[in-house]
């Protein structure tokens, strides 16, 4: 039987299991059967998408199981994954439903699922769902006798999420800041540079004119390299890169130079710890998050917290122990005090924020940490064997590890939401860091490339 979630909710390649129109229907019914029953929030469900043209399928789908087992739903169109949580709150909803594959191709999609507090769902939730689906187990397929639900149109959600993300910061005035703004082509294409003018702020924009086919198509924060240009030539400030689904940022500062999640991480926390306003003193991390970042907090007397890679577990691990700041090296950043997921838009506002407040620009900022030279390598597989019956590359990987110590660290996992294999290496040099990176490498070809 194969599995339906992922460490992101479901996704795929469009059109082809488990990314079909009759599995969106069946989880549409499977969604309203449990949050139905759940007692939290009215009985209706927000459904948001990106803007991928396979998102009207799938949209229509969704929408008609819900429909079909007594939900109601509220279909929000283009919206941010982000912002989708916080409709989703906002409307006292029973869960929110964002169609997006954020940083995937076009040709993929994906279904995200949050809760009616605006979190994404326990593993428990999500096997239960999963049963019902693949099982066929949704019981009573119409809604006779109940109702059946009302579909709605929300034509203000837009609005609500603008007037939310700037009260993030407190309507701070962006004034005499020279941003450029790469929205990826994605659900964030509108609302993201309307944020930034309202405040203040000049903006040059980039991959705002989607088509259906071109989200994240050499834009975005997955190609941040690709707006350098425009941040010189337009001598801006920053460079602000969203993903398609705006729940990630990756930035650029004056000189052009790429600034990843640790970096911004890094000025955060301390920017907070000196506030007194970094709950507990701790920041939250993934494991791919770079050592140098580590060691930078341990210096200024900030505590890290290293959960599995995926902003999830970042976020149940904040939950569970009363943490408000935390994030991926990609660009998930979680500021529990806001917001309920990762926020590429409210992220930004708080940089620039963080920046005016400072008179600084984003490179000092950023210039919290020494990195380590680190590898991350990503490879296409036939399939996710167990590493357990490939003894080769754990030997291989137990004798990096022994080798490296606490001056290096070894990650190799699969990813969570495509078939691929990622391999991250990090040592105190880059010579050390390569060679055991293409020993690893060598053995993933041939157990799992081949």
């Amino acid at each position: 039987m194969n599995k339906l979630f992922g460490t992101d909710g479901i996704r795929g390649r469009a059109n082809l299991y488990p990314i079909t129109p009759d599995i969106a229907l069946l989880l549409g019914k499977a969604l309203a059967q449990v949050f139905r029953a759940s007692g939290h929030g009215e009985k209706k469900a927000v459904v948001g998408k990106d803007t991928r043209l396979s998102g009207y399928m799938l949209e229509a789908a969704l929408i008609s199981g819900l429909l079909s087992k007594g939900m109601d739903t509220m279909a929000v169109g283009p919206m941010p994954t982000p912002a989708l949580a916080h409709l989703t709150k906002s409307f006292n909803a029973s869960c929110g439903i964002m169609i997006t594959a954020s940083h995937n191709p076009a040709d993929d999609n994906g279904i995200k699922i949050f809760d009616a507090d605006g979190f994404k769902l326990p593993d428990a939730l999500e096997a239960e769902i999963e049963n019902y689906v693949l099982r066929g187990q949704v019981e009573n397929p119409c809604a006779i006798p109940d109702p059946i639900g009302k579909a709605f149109r929300i034509d203000d959600a837009r609005g609500r999420y603008i007037e939310f993300a700037k009260a993030s910061v407190k309507n701070r005035s962006l004034r005499g800041l020279k941003v450029v703004l790469d929205c990826a082509n994605g659900a964030a294409y509108s609302m993201a540079p309307l944020i930034f003018k309202e405040l203040g702020a000049e903006v040059i924009t980039n991959a705002i004119s989607p088509n259906g086919r071109n989200i994240n198509a050499n834009c975005g924060a997955m190609h941040p390299e690709a707006i350098r240009e425009l941040v010189l030539s337009n001598q801006a400030d920053v460079g602000i890169t969203l993903d398609g689904d705006a729940d990630r940022v990756i930035f650029l500062d004056a000189n052009g130079r790429v600034i990843n999640g640790d970096r911004i991480l890094g000025m955060c926390a301390l920017d907070m710890h000196r506030r007194k306003r970094l709950e507990k003193d701790t920041l939250v991390l993934t494991s791919m998050s770079n050592l140098g970042l580590h060691r930078a907090m341990e210096e200024a007397g900030i505590h890290t917290v290293t959960t599995e890679v995926g902003d999830r577990y970042v976020i149940e691990n904040m939950r569970q122990n009363g943490y408000n700041l935390g994030g991926e090296q990609s660009g998930h950043i979680i500021f529990m005090d806001y917001v309920t997921t990762g926020d590429g838009i409210i992220t930004a506002l708080h940089v620039l924020k963080q920046m005016l407040n400072c008179d600084k620009s984003l490179a000092e900022l950023a210039d919290c940490m020494q990195e380590y030279p680190q590898r991350l390598e990503s490879l296409n597989i036939k399939g996710k064997r167990p590493f357990e019956e490939i003894p080769t590359l754990l030997q291989e990987i137990a004798r990096c590890r022994e080798s490296l110590g606490r001056q290096g660290r070894t990650v190799v996992r699969y990813s969570g939401t495509e078939n691929k294999i990622r391999v991250l290496l990090e040592a105190e040099k880059t010579e050390q860091v390569d060679c055991w990176c293409e020993r690893i490498l060598a053995i993933i070809r041939k157990e799992l490339c081949e």
